[in-house]
């Protein structure tokens, strides 16, 4: 007596032998963040690992996001400076943009009319290329002059909403103006300044890219 095996054997039998055969463990392309900034984010007076883009990626990874952060901060950059390089700084496999540009002018104490063009430009150029991308705020001190303080503190909400971009509101806050987490310059943040800015960021972060 012949066994004829069964209609529905034969069926998984032919495939399993022609299905493709794939890794255990899949993992999809990380998702890049560029940050176009200055000396903060350039990791200025740091280590390399202590970098807020080193921080911030791991913080990022820890929350479970495939993510690569891209650091593209170079430390004397005004908001003129990033918009001359934007095209080349931030390249096109970026999936989101932070722009943390403003501080050197701040302390170069620039017209604000200007600053908020040079902003407004570089969020064009990103719009166009398909770039997604976000804010990053600074208080300015009043000590500098209130009215000065005033305009300048307002360009970047008014930026966000004008261009629909997601803002975060003060990327130093907690951290400017405390000795404990600056280094003796008191302006670029510590390691331990690092961490405070990282653990404020990196949950707006998320929601941006989920």
């Amino acid at each position: 007596m012949t066994c004829t095996p069964h209609p529905t054997r034969r069926v998984l039998i032919a495939a399993l032998a022609l299905a493709p055969a794939t890794p255990v463990f899949a993992a999809g392309k990380p998702r890049i963040v560029t940050i176009l900034g200055d000396s903060i984010t350039a990791g200025y007076g740091l280590p390399a690992a202590q970098s807020l883009p080193v921080q911030l990626e791991a913080a990022l990874k820890a929350r479970g996001l495939n993510v690569k952060v891209r650091g593209a901060g170079v430390s004397g950059d005004t908001t003129q400076s990033g918009l001359a390089r934007v095209d080349f700084s931030v390249q096109s496999d970026t999936a989101l943009c932070l722009i943390a540009l403003g501080g050197n002018d701040l302390l170069q104490g620039l017209d604000t009319g200007r600053t908020k063009a040079n902003l407004a430009s570089i969020l064009k150029r990103l719009k166009a290329r398909r770039i997604h991308a976000m804010l990053a705020g600074m208080r300015a001190p009043t000590a500098i002059g209130a009215g000065y303080a005033r305009d300048f503190s307002a360009i970047y909400p008014a930026l966000a909403k004008q261009y629909g971009v997601p803002l975060y509101p003060d990327l130093l806050a907690g951290v400017a103006g405390i000795p404990r987490l600056n280094q003796r310059d008191g302006i670029h943040p510590n390691p331990a300044g690092v961490k405070l800015i990282v653990q404020k960021l990196a949950p707006a972060i998320a929601r941006v890219l989920t």
